[in-house]
């Protein structure tokens, strides 16, 4: 069976390149590309290649701190019922599918407001990501 086309760049405008250049989305097809300049070439890198590290960094980010994310979560519903924690953890556990359904404009804008940034080499391959620091309950100076 073949994968339906990826027909989006989930992080559109926040992926750059190891000098801090914006990377660029170009479609082959209907197949979303990120397009890294490498000297005068335009290396086209397949765009669920990079979603797919950065996704999964950011899963592995929530695995980590699921208590904190669940209870920031209610608190910013301003619900802290029993129902509502069991959607917001199975938000949680299905997070993978938010690469098939994409990252709404809002959210992007949002993110890159906060400087979050993606950071990938002439390959594809995610150098590193910029998030912005989440205070701890209690961490006060």
């Amino acid at each position: 069976m073949t994968e339906k086309p990826y027909t989006h760049a989930m992080f559109e405008s926040l992926v750059f390149d190891e000098e801090g250049e914006p990377v660029e989305v170009a479609y082959i097809g209907p197949e979303a590309h990120y397009v890294i300049l490498d000297g005068d070439f335009r290396r086209h890198v397949e765009a669920r290649a990079i979603d797919r590290q950065v996704v999964d960094w950011l899963k592995a980010q929530i695995d980590a701190n699921k208590e904190l994310v669940t209870q920031g979560m209610m608190n910013m519903l301003g619900k802290d019922d029993l129902f509502t924690k069991a959607m917001i953890d199975s938000s949680i556990k299905n997070v993978d599918q938010i690469m098939e359904y994409g990252l709404p404009e809002d959210a992007r804008m949002m993110l890159g407001m906060m400087g979050f940034k993606v950071i990938v080499n002439i390959h594809g391959e995610v150098v590193r990501i910029e998030a912005p620091a989440q205070e701890m309950p209690g961490d006060y100076d």
